[in-house]
């Protein structure tokens, strides 16, 4: 299964127009995938107490990310990087079990020009550390407010024929590594 990572827990975020457009490719690519909603992280996530004692929500999102054959984290830049709340998820998961040897995979969007570049390669260097494979093809996504919205979800052709050719290339690399069938 491909788990999509909707990169904020901001409630309404471009994030999740993104993922769910994400989750449609890959089913119509034939593939399992599901997506994890940061915003569906109860207020206890944010607690000092979360990292030894997880809240409930955690422990179902745990499970599916070890579950997961791919991770796609969709990320929006916040202050030039990642949302904390994207963070401190990662830093809640069981270590080493939730990336070593994990693909993942990586779309930046940001209000800005550079397309949420340093938050995606900010990722990239804790997923390395992690000991996950970093997939290579990333987009980034510049001015995201002109090429999706709520209300029409990604209205730009190009670009959902860059996320349609980022995701059969992640469902290969995938399936390279031995992680899909």
């Amino acid at each position: 299964m491909i788990v999509i990572i909707s990169g904020t827990n901001r409630e309404g975020s471009l994030s999740s127009v993104f993922s769910n457009a994400l989750n449609e490719l890959y089913q119509e690519k034939g593939m399992d995938s599901k997506i994890l909603e940061l915003s569906h992280l109860p207020t206890e996530t944010f607690s000092p107490n979360a990292y030894t004692e997880k809240p409930p929500a955690i422990l179902e999102f745990t499970k599916d990310i070890l579950n997961a054959s791919g991770l796609v984290i969709v990320v929006p830049e916040y202050n030039g990087s990642m949302p904390g709340a994207l963070k401190l998820f990662i830093d809640l998961l069981p270590y080493p079990d939730s990336f070593e040897g994990r693909p993942i995979c990586y779309i930046g969007i940001a209000s800005g020009q550079f397309g949420a570049l340093r938050p995606v390669e900010h990722l990239q260097q804790v997923f390395g550390y992690r000991n996950a494979y970093n997939f290579p093809k990333r987009v980034f996504v510049p001015a995201v407010h002109n090429v999706a919205s709520h209300e029409n979800g990604i209205t730009d052709i190009d670009l959902l024929g860059r996320l349609s050719d980022q995701a059969e290339q992640f469902i290969q690399f995938c399936r390279s590594l031995g992680k899909l069938l």
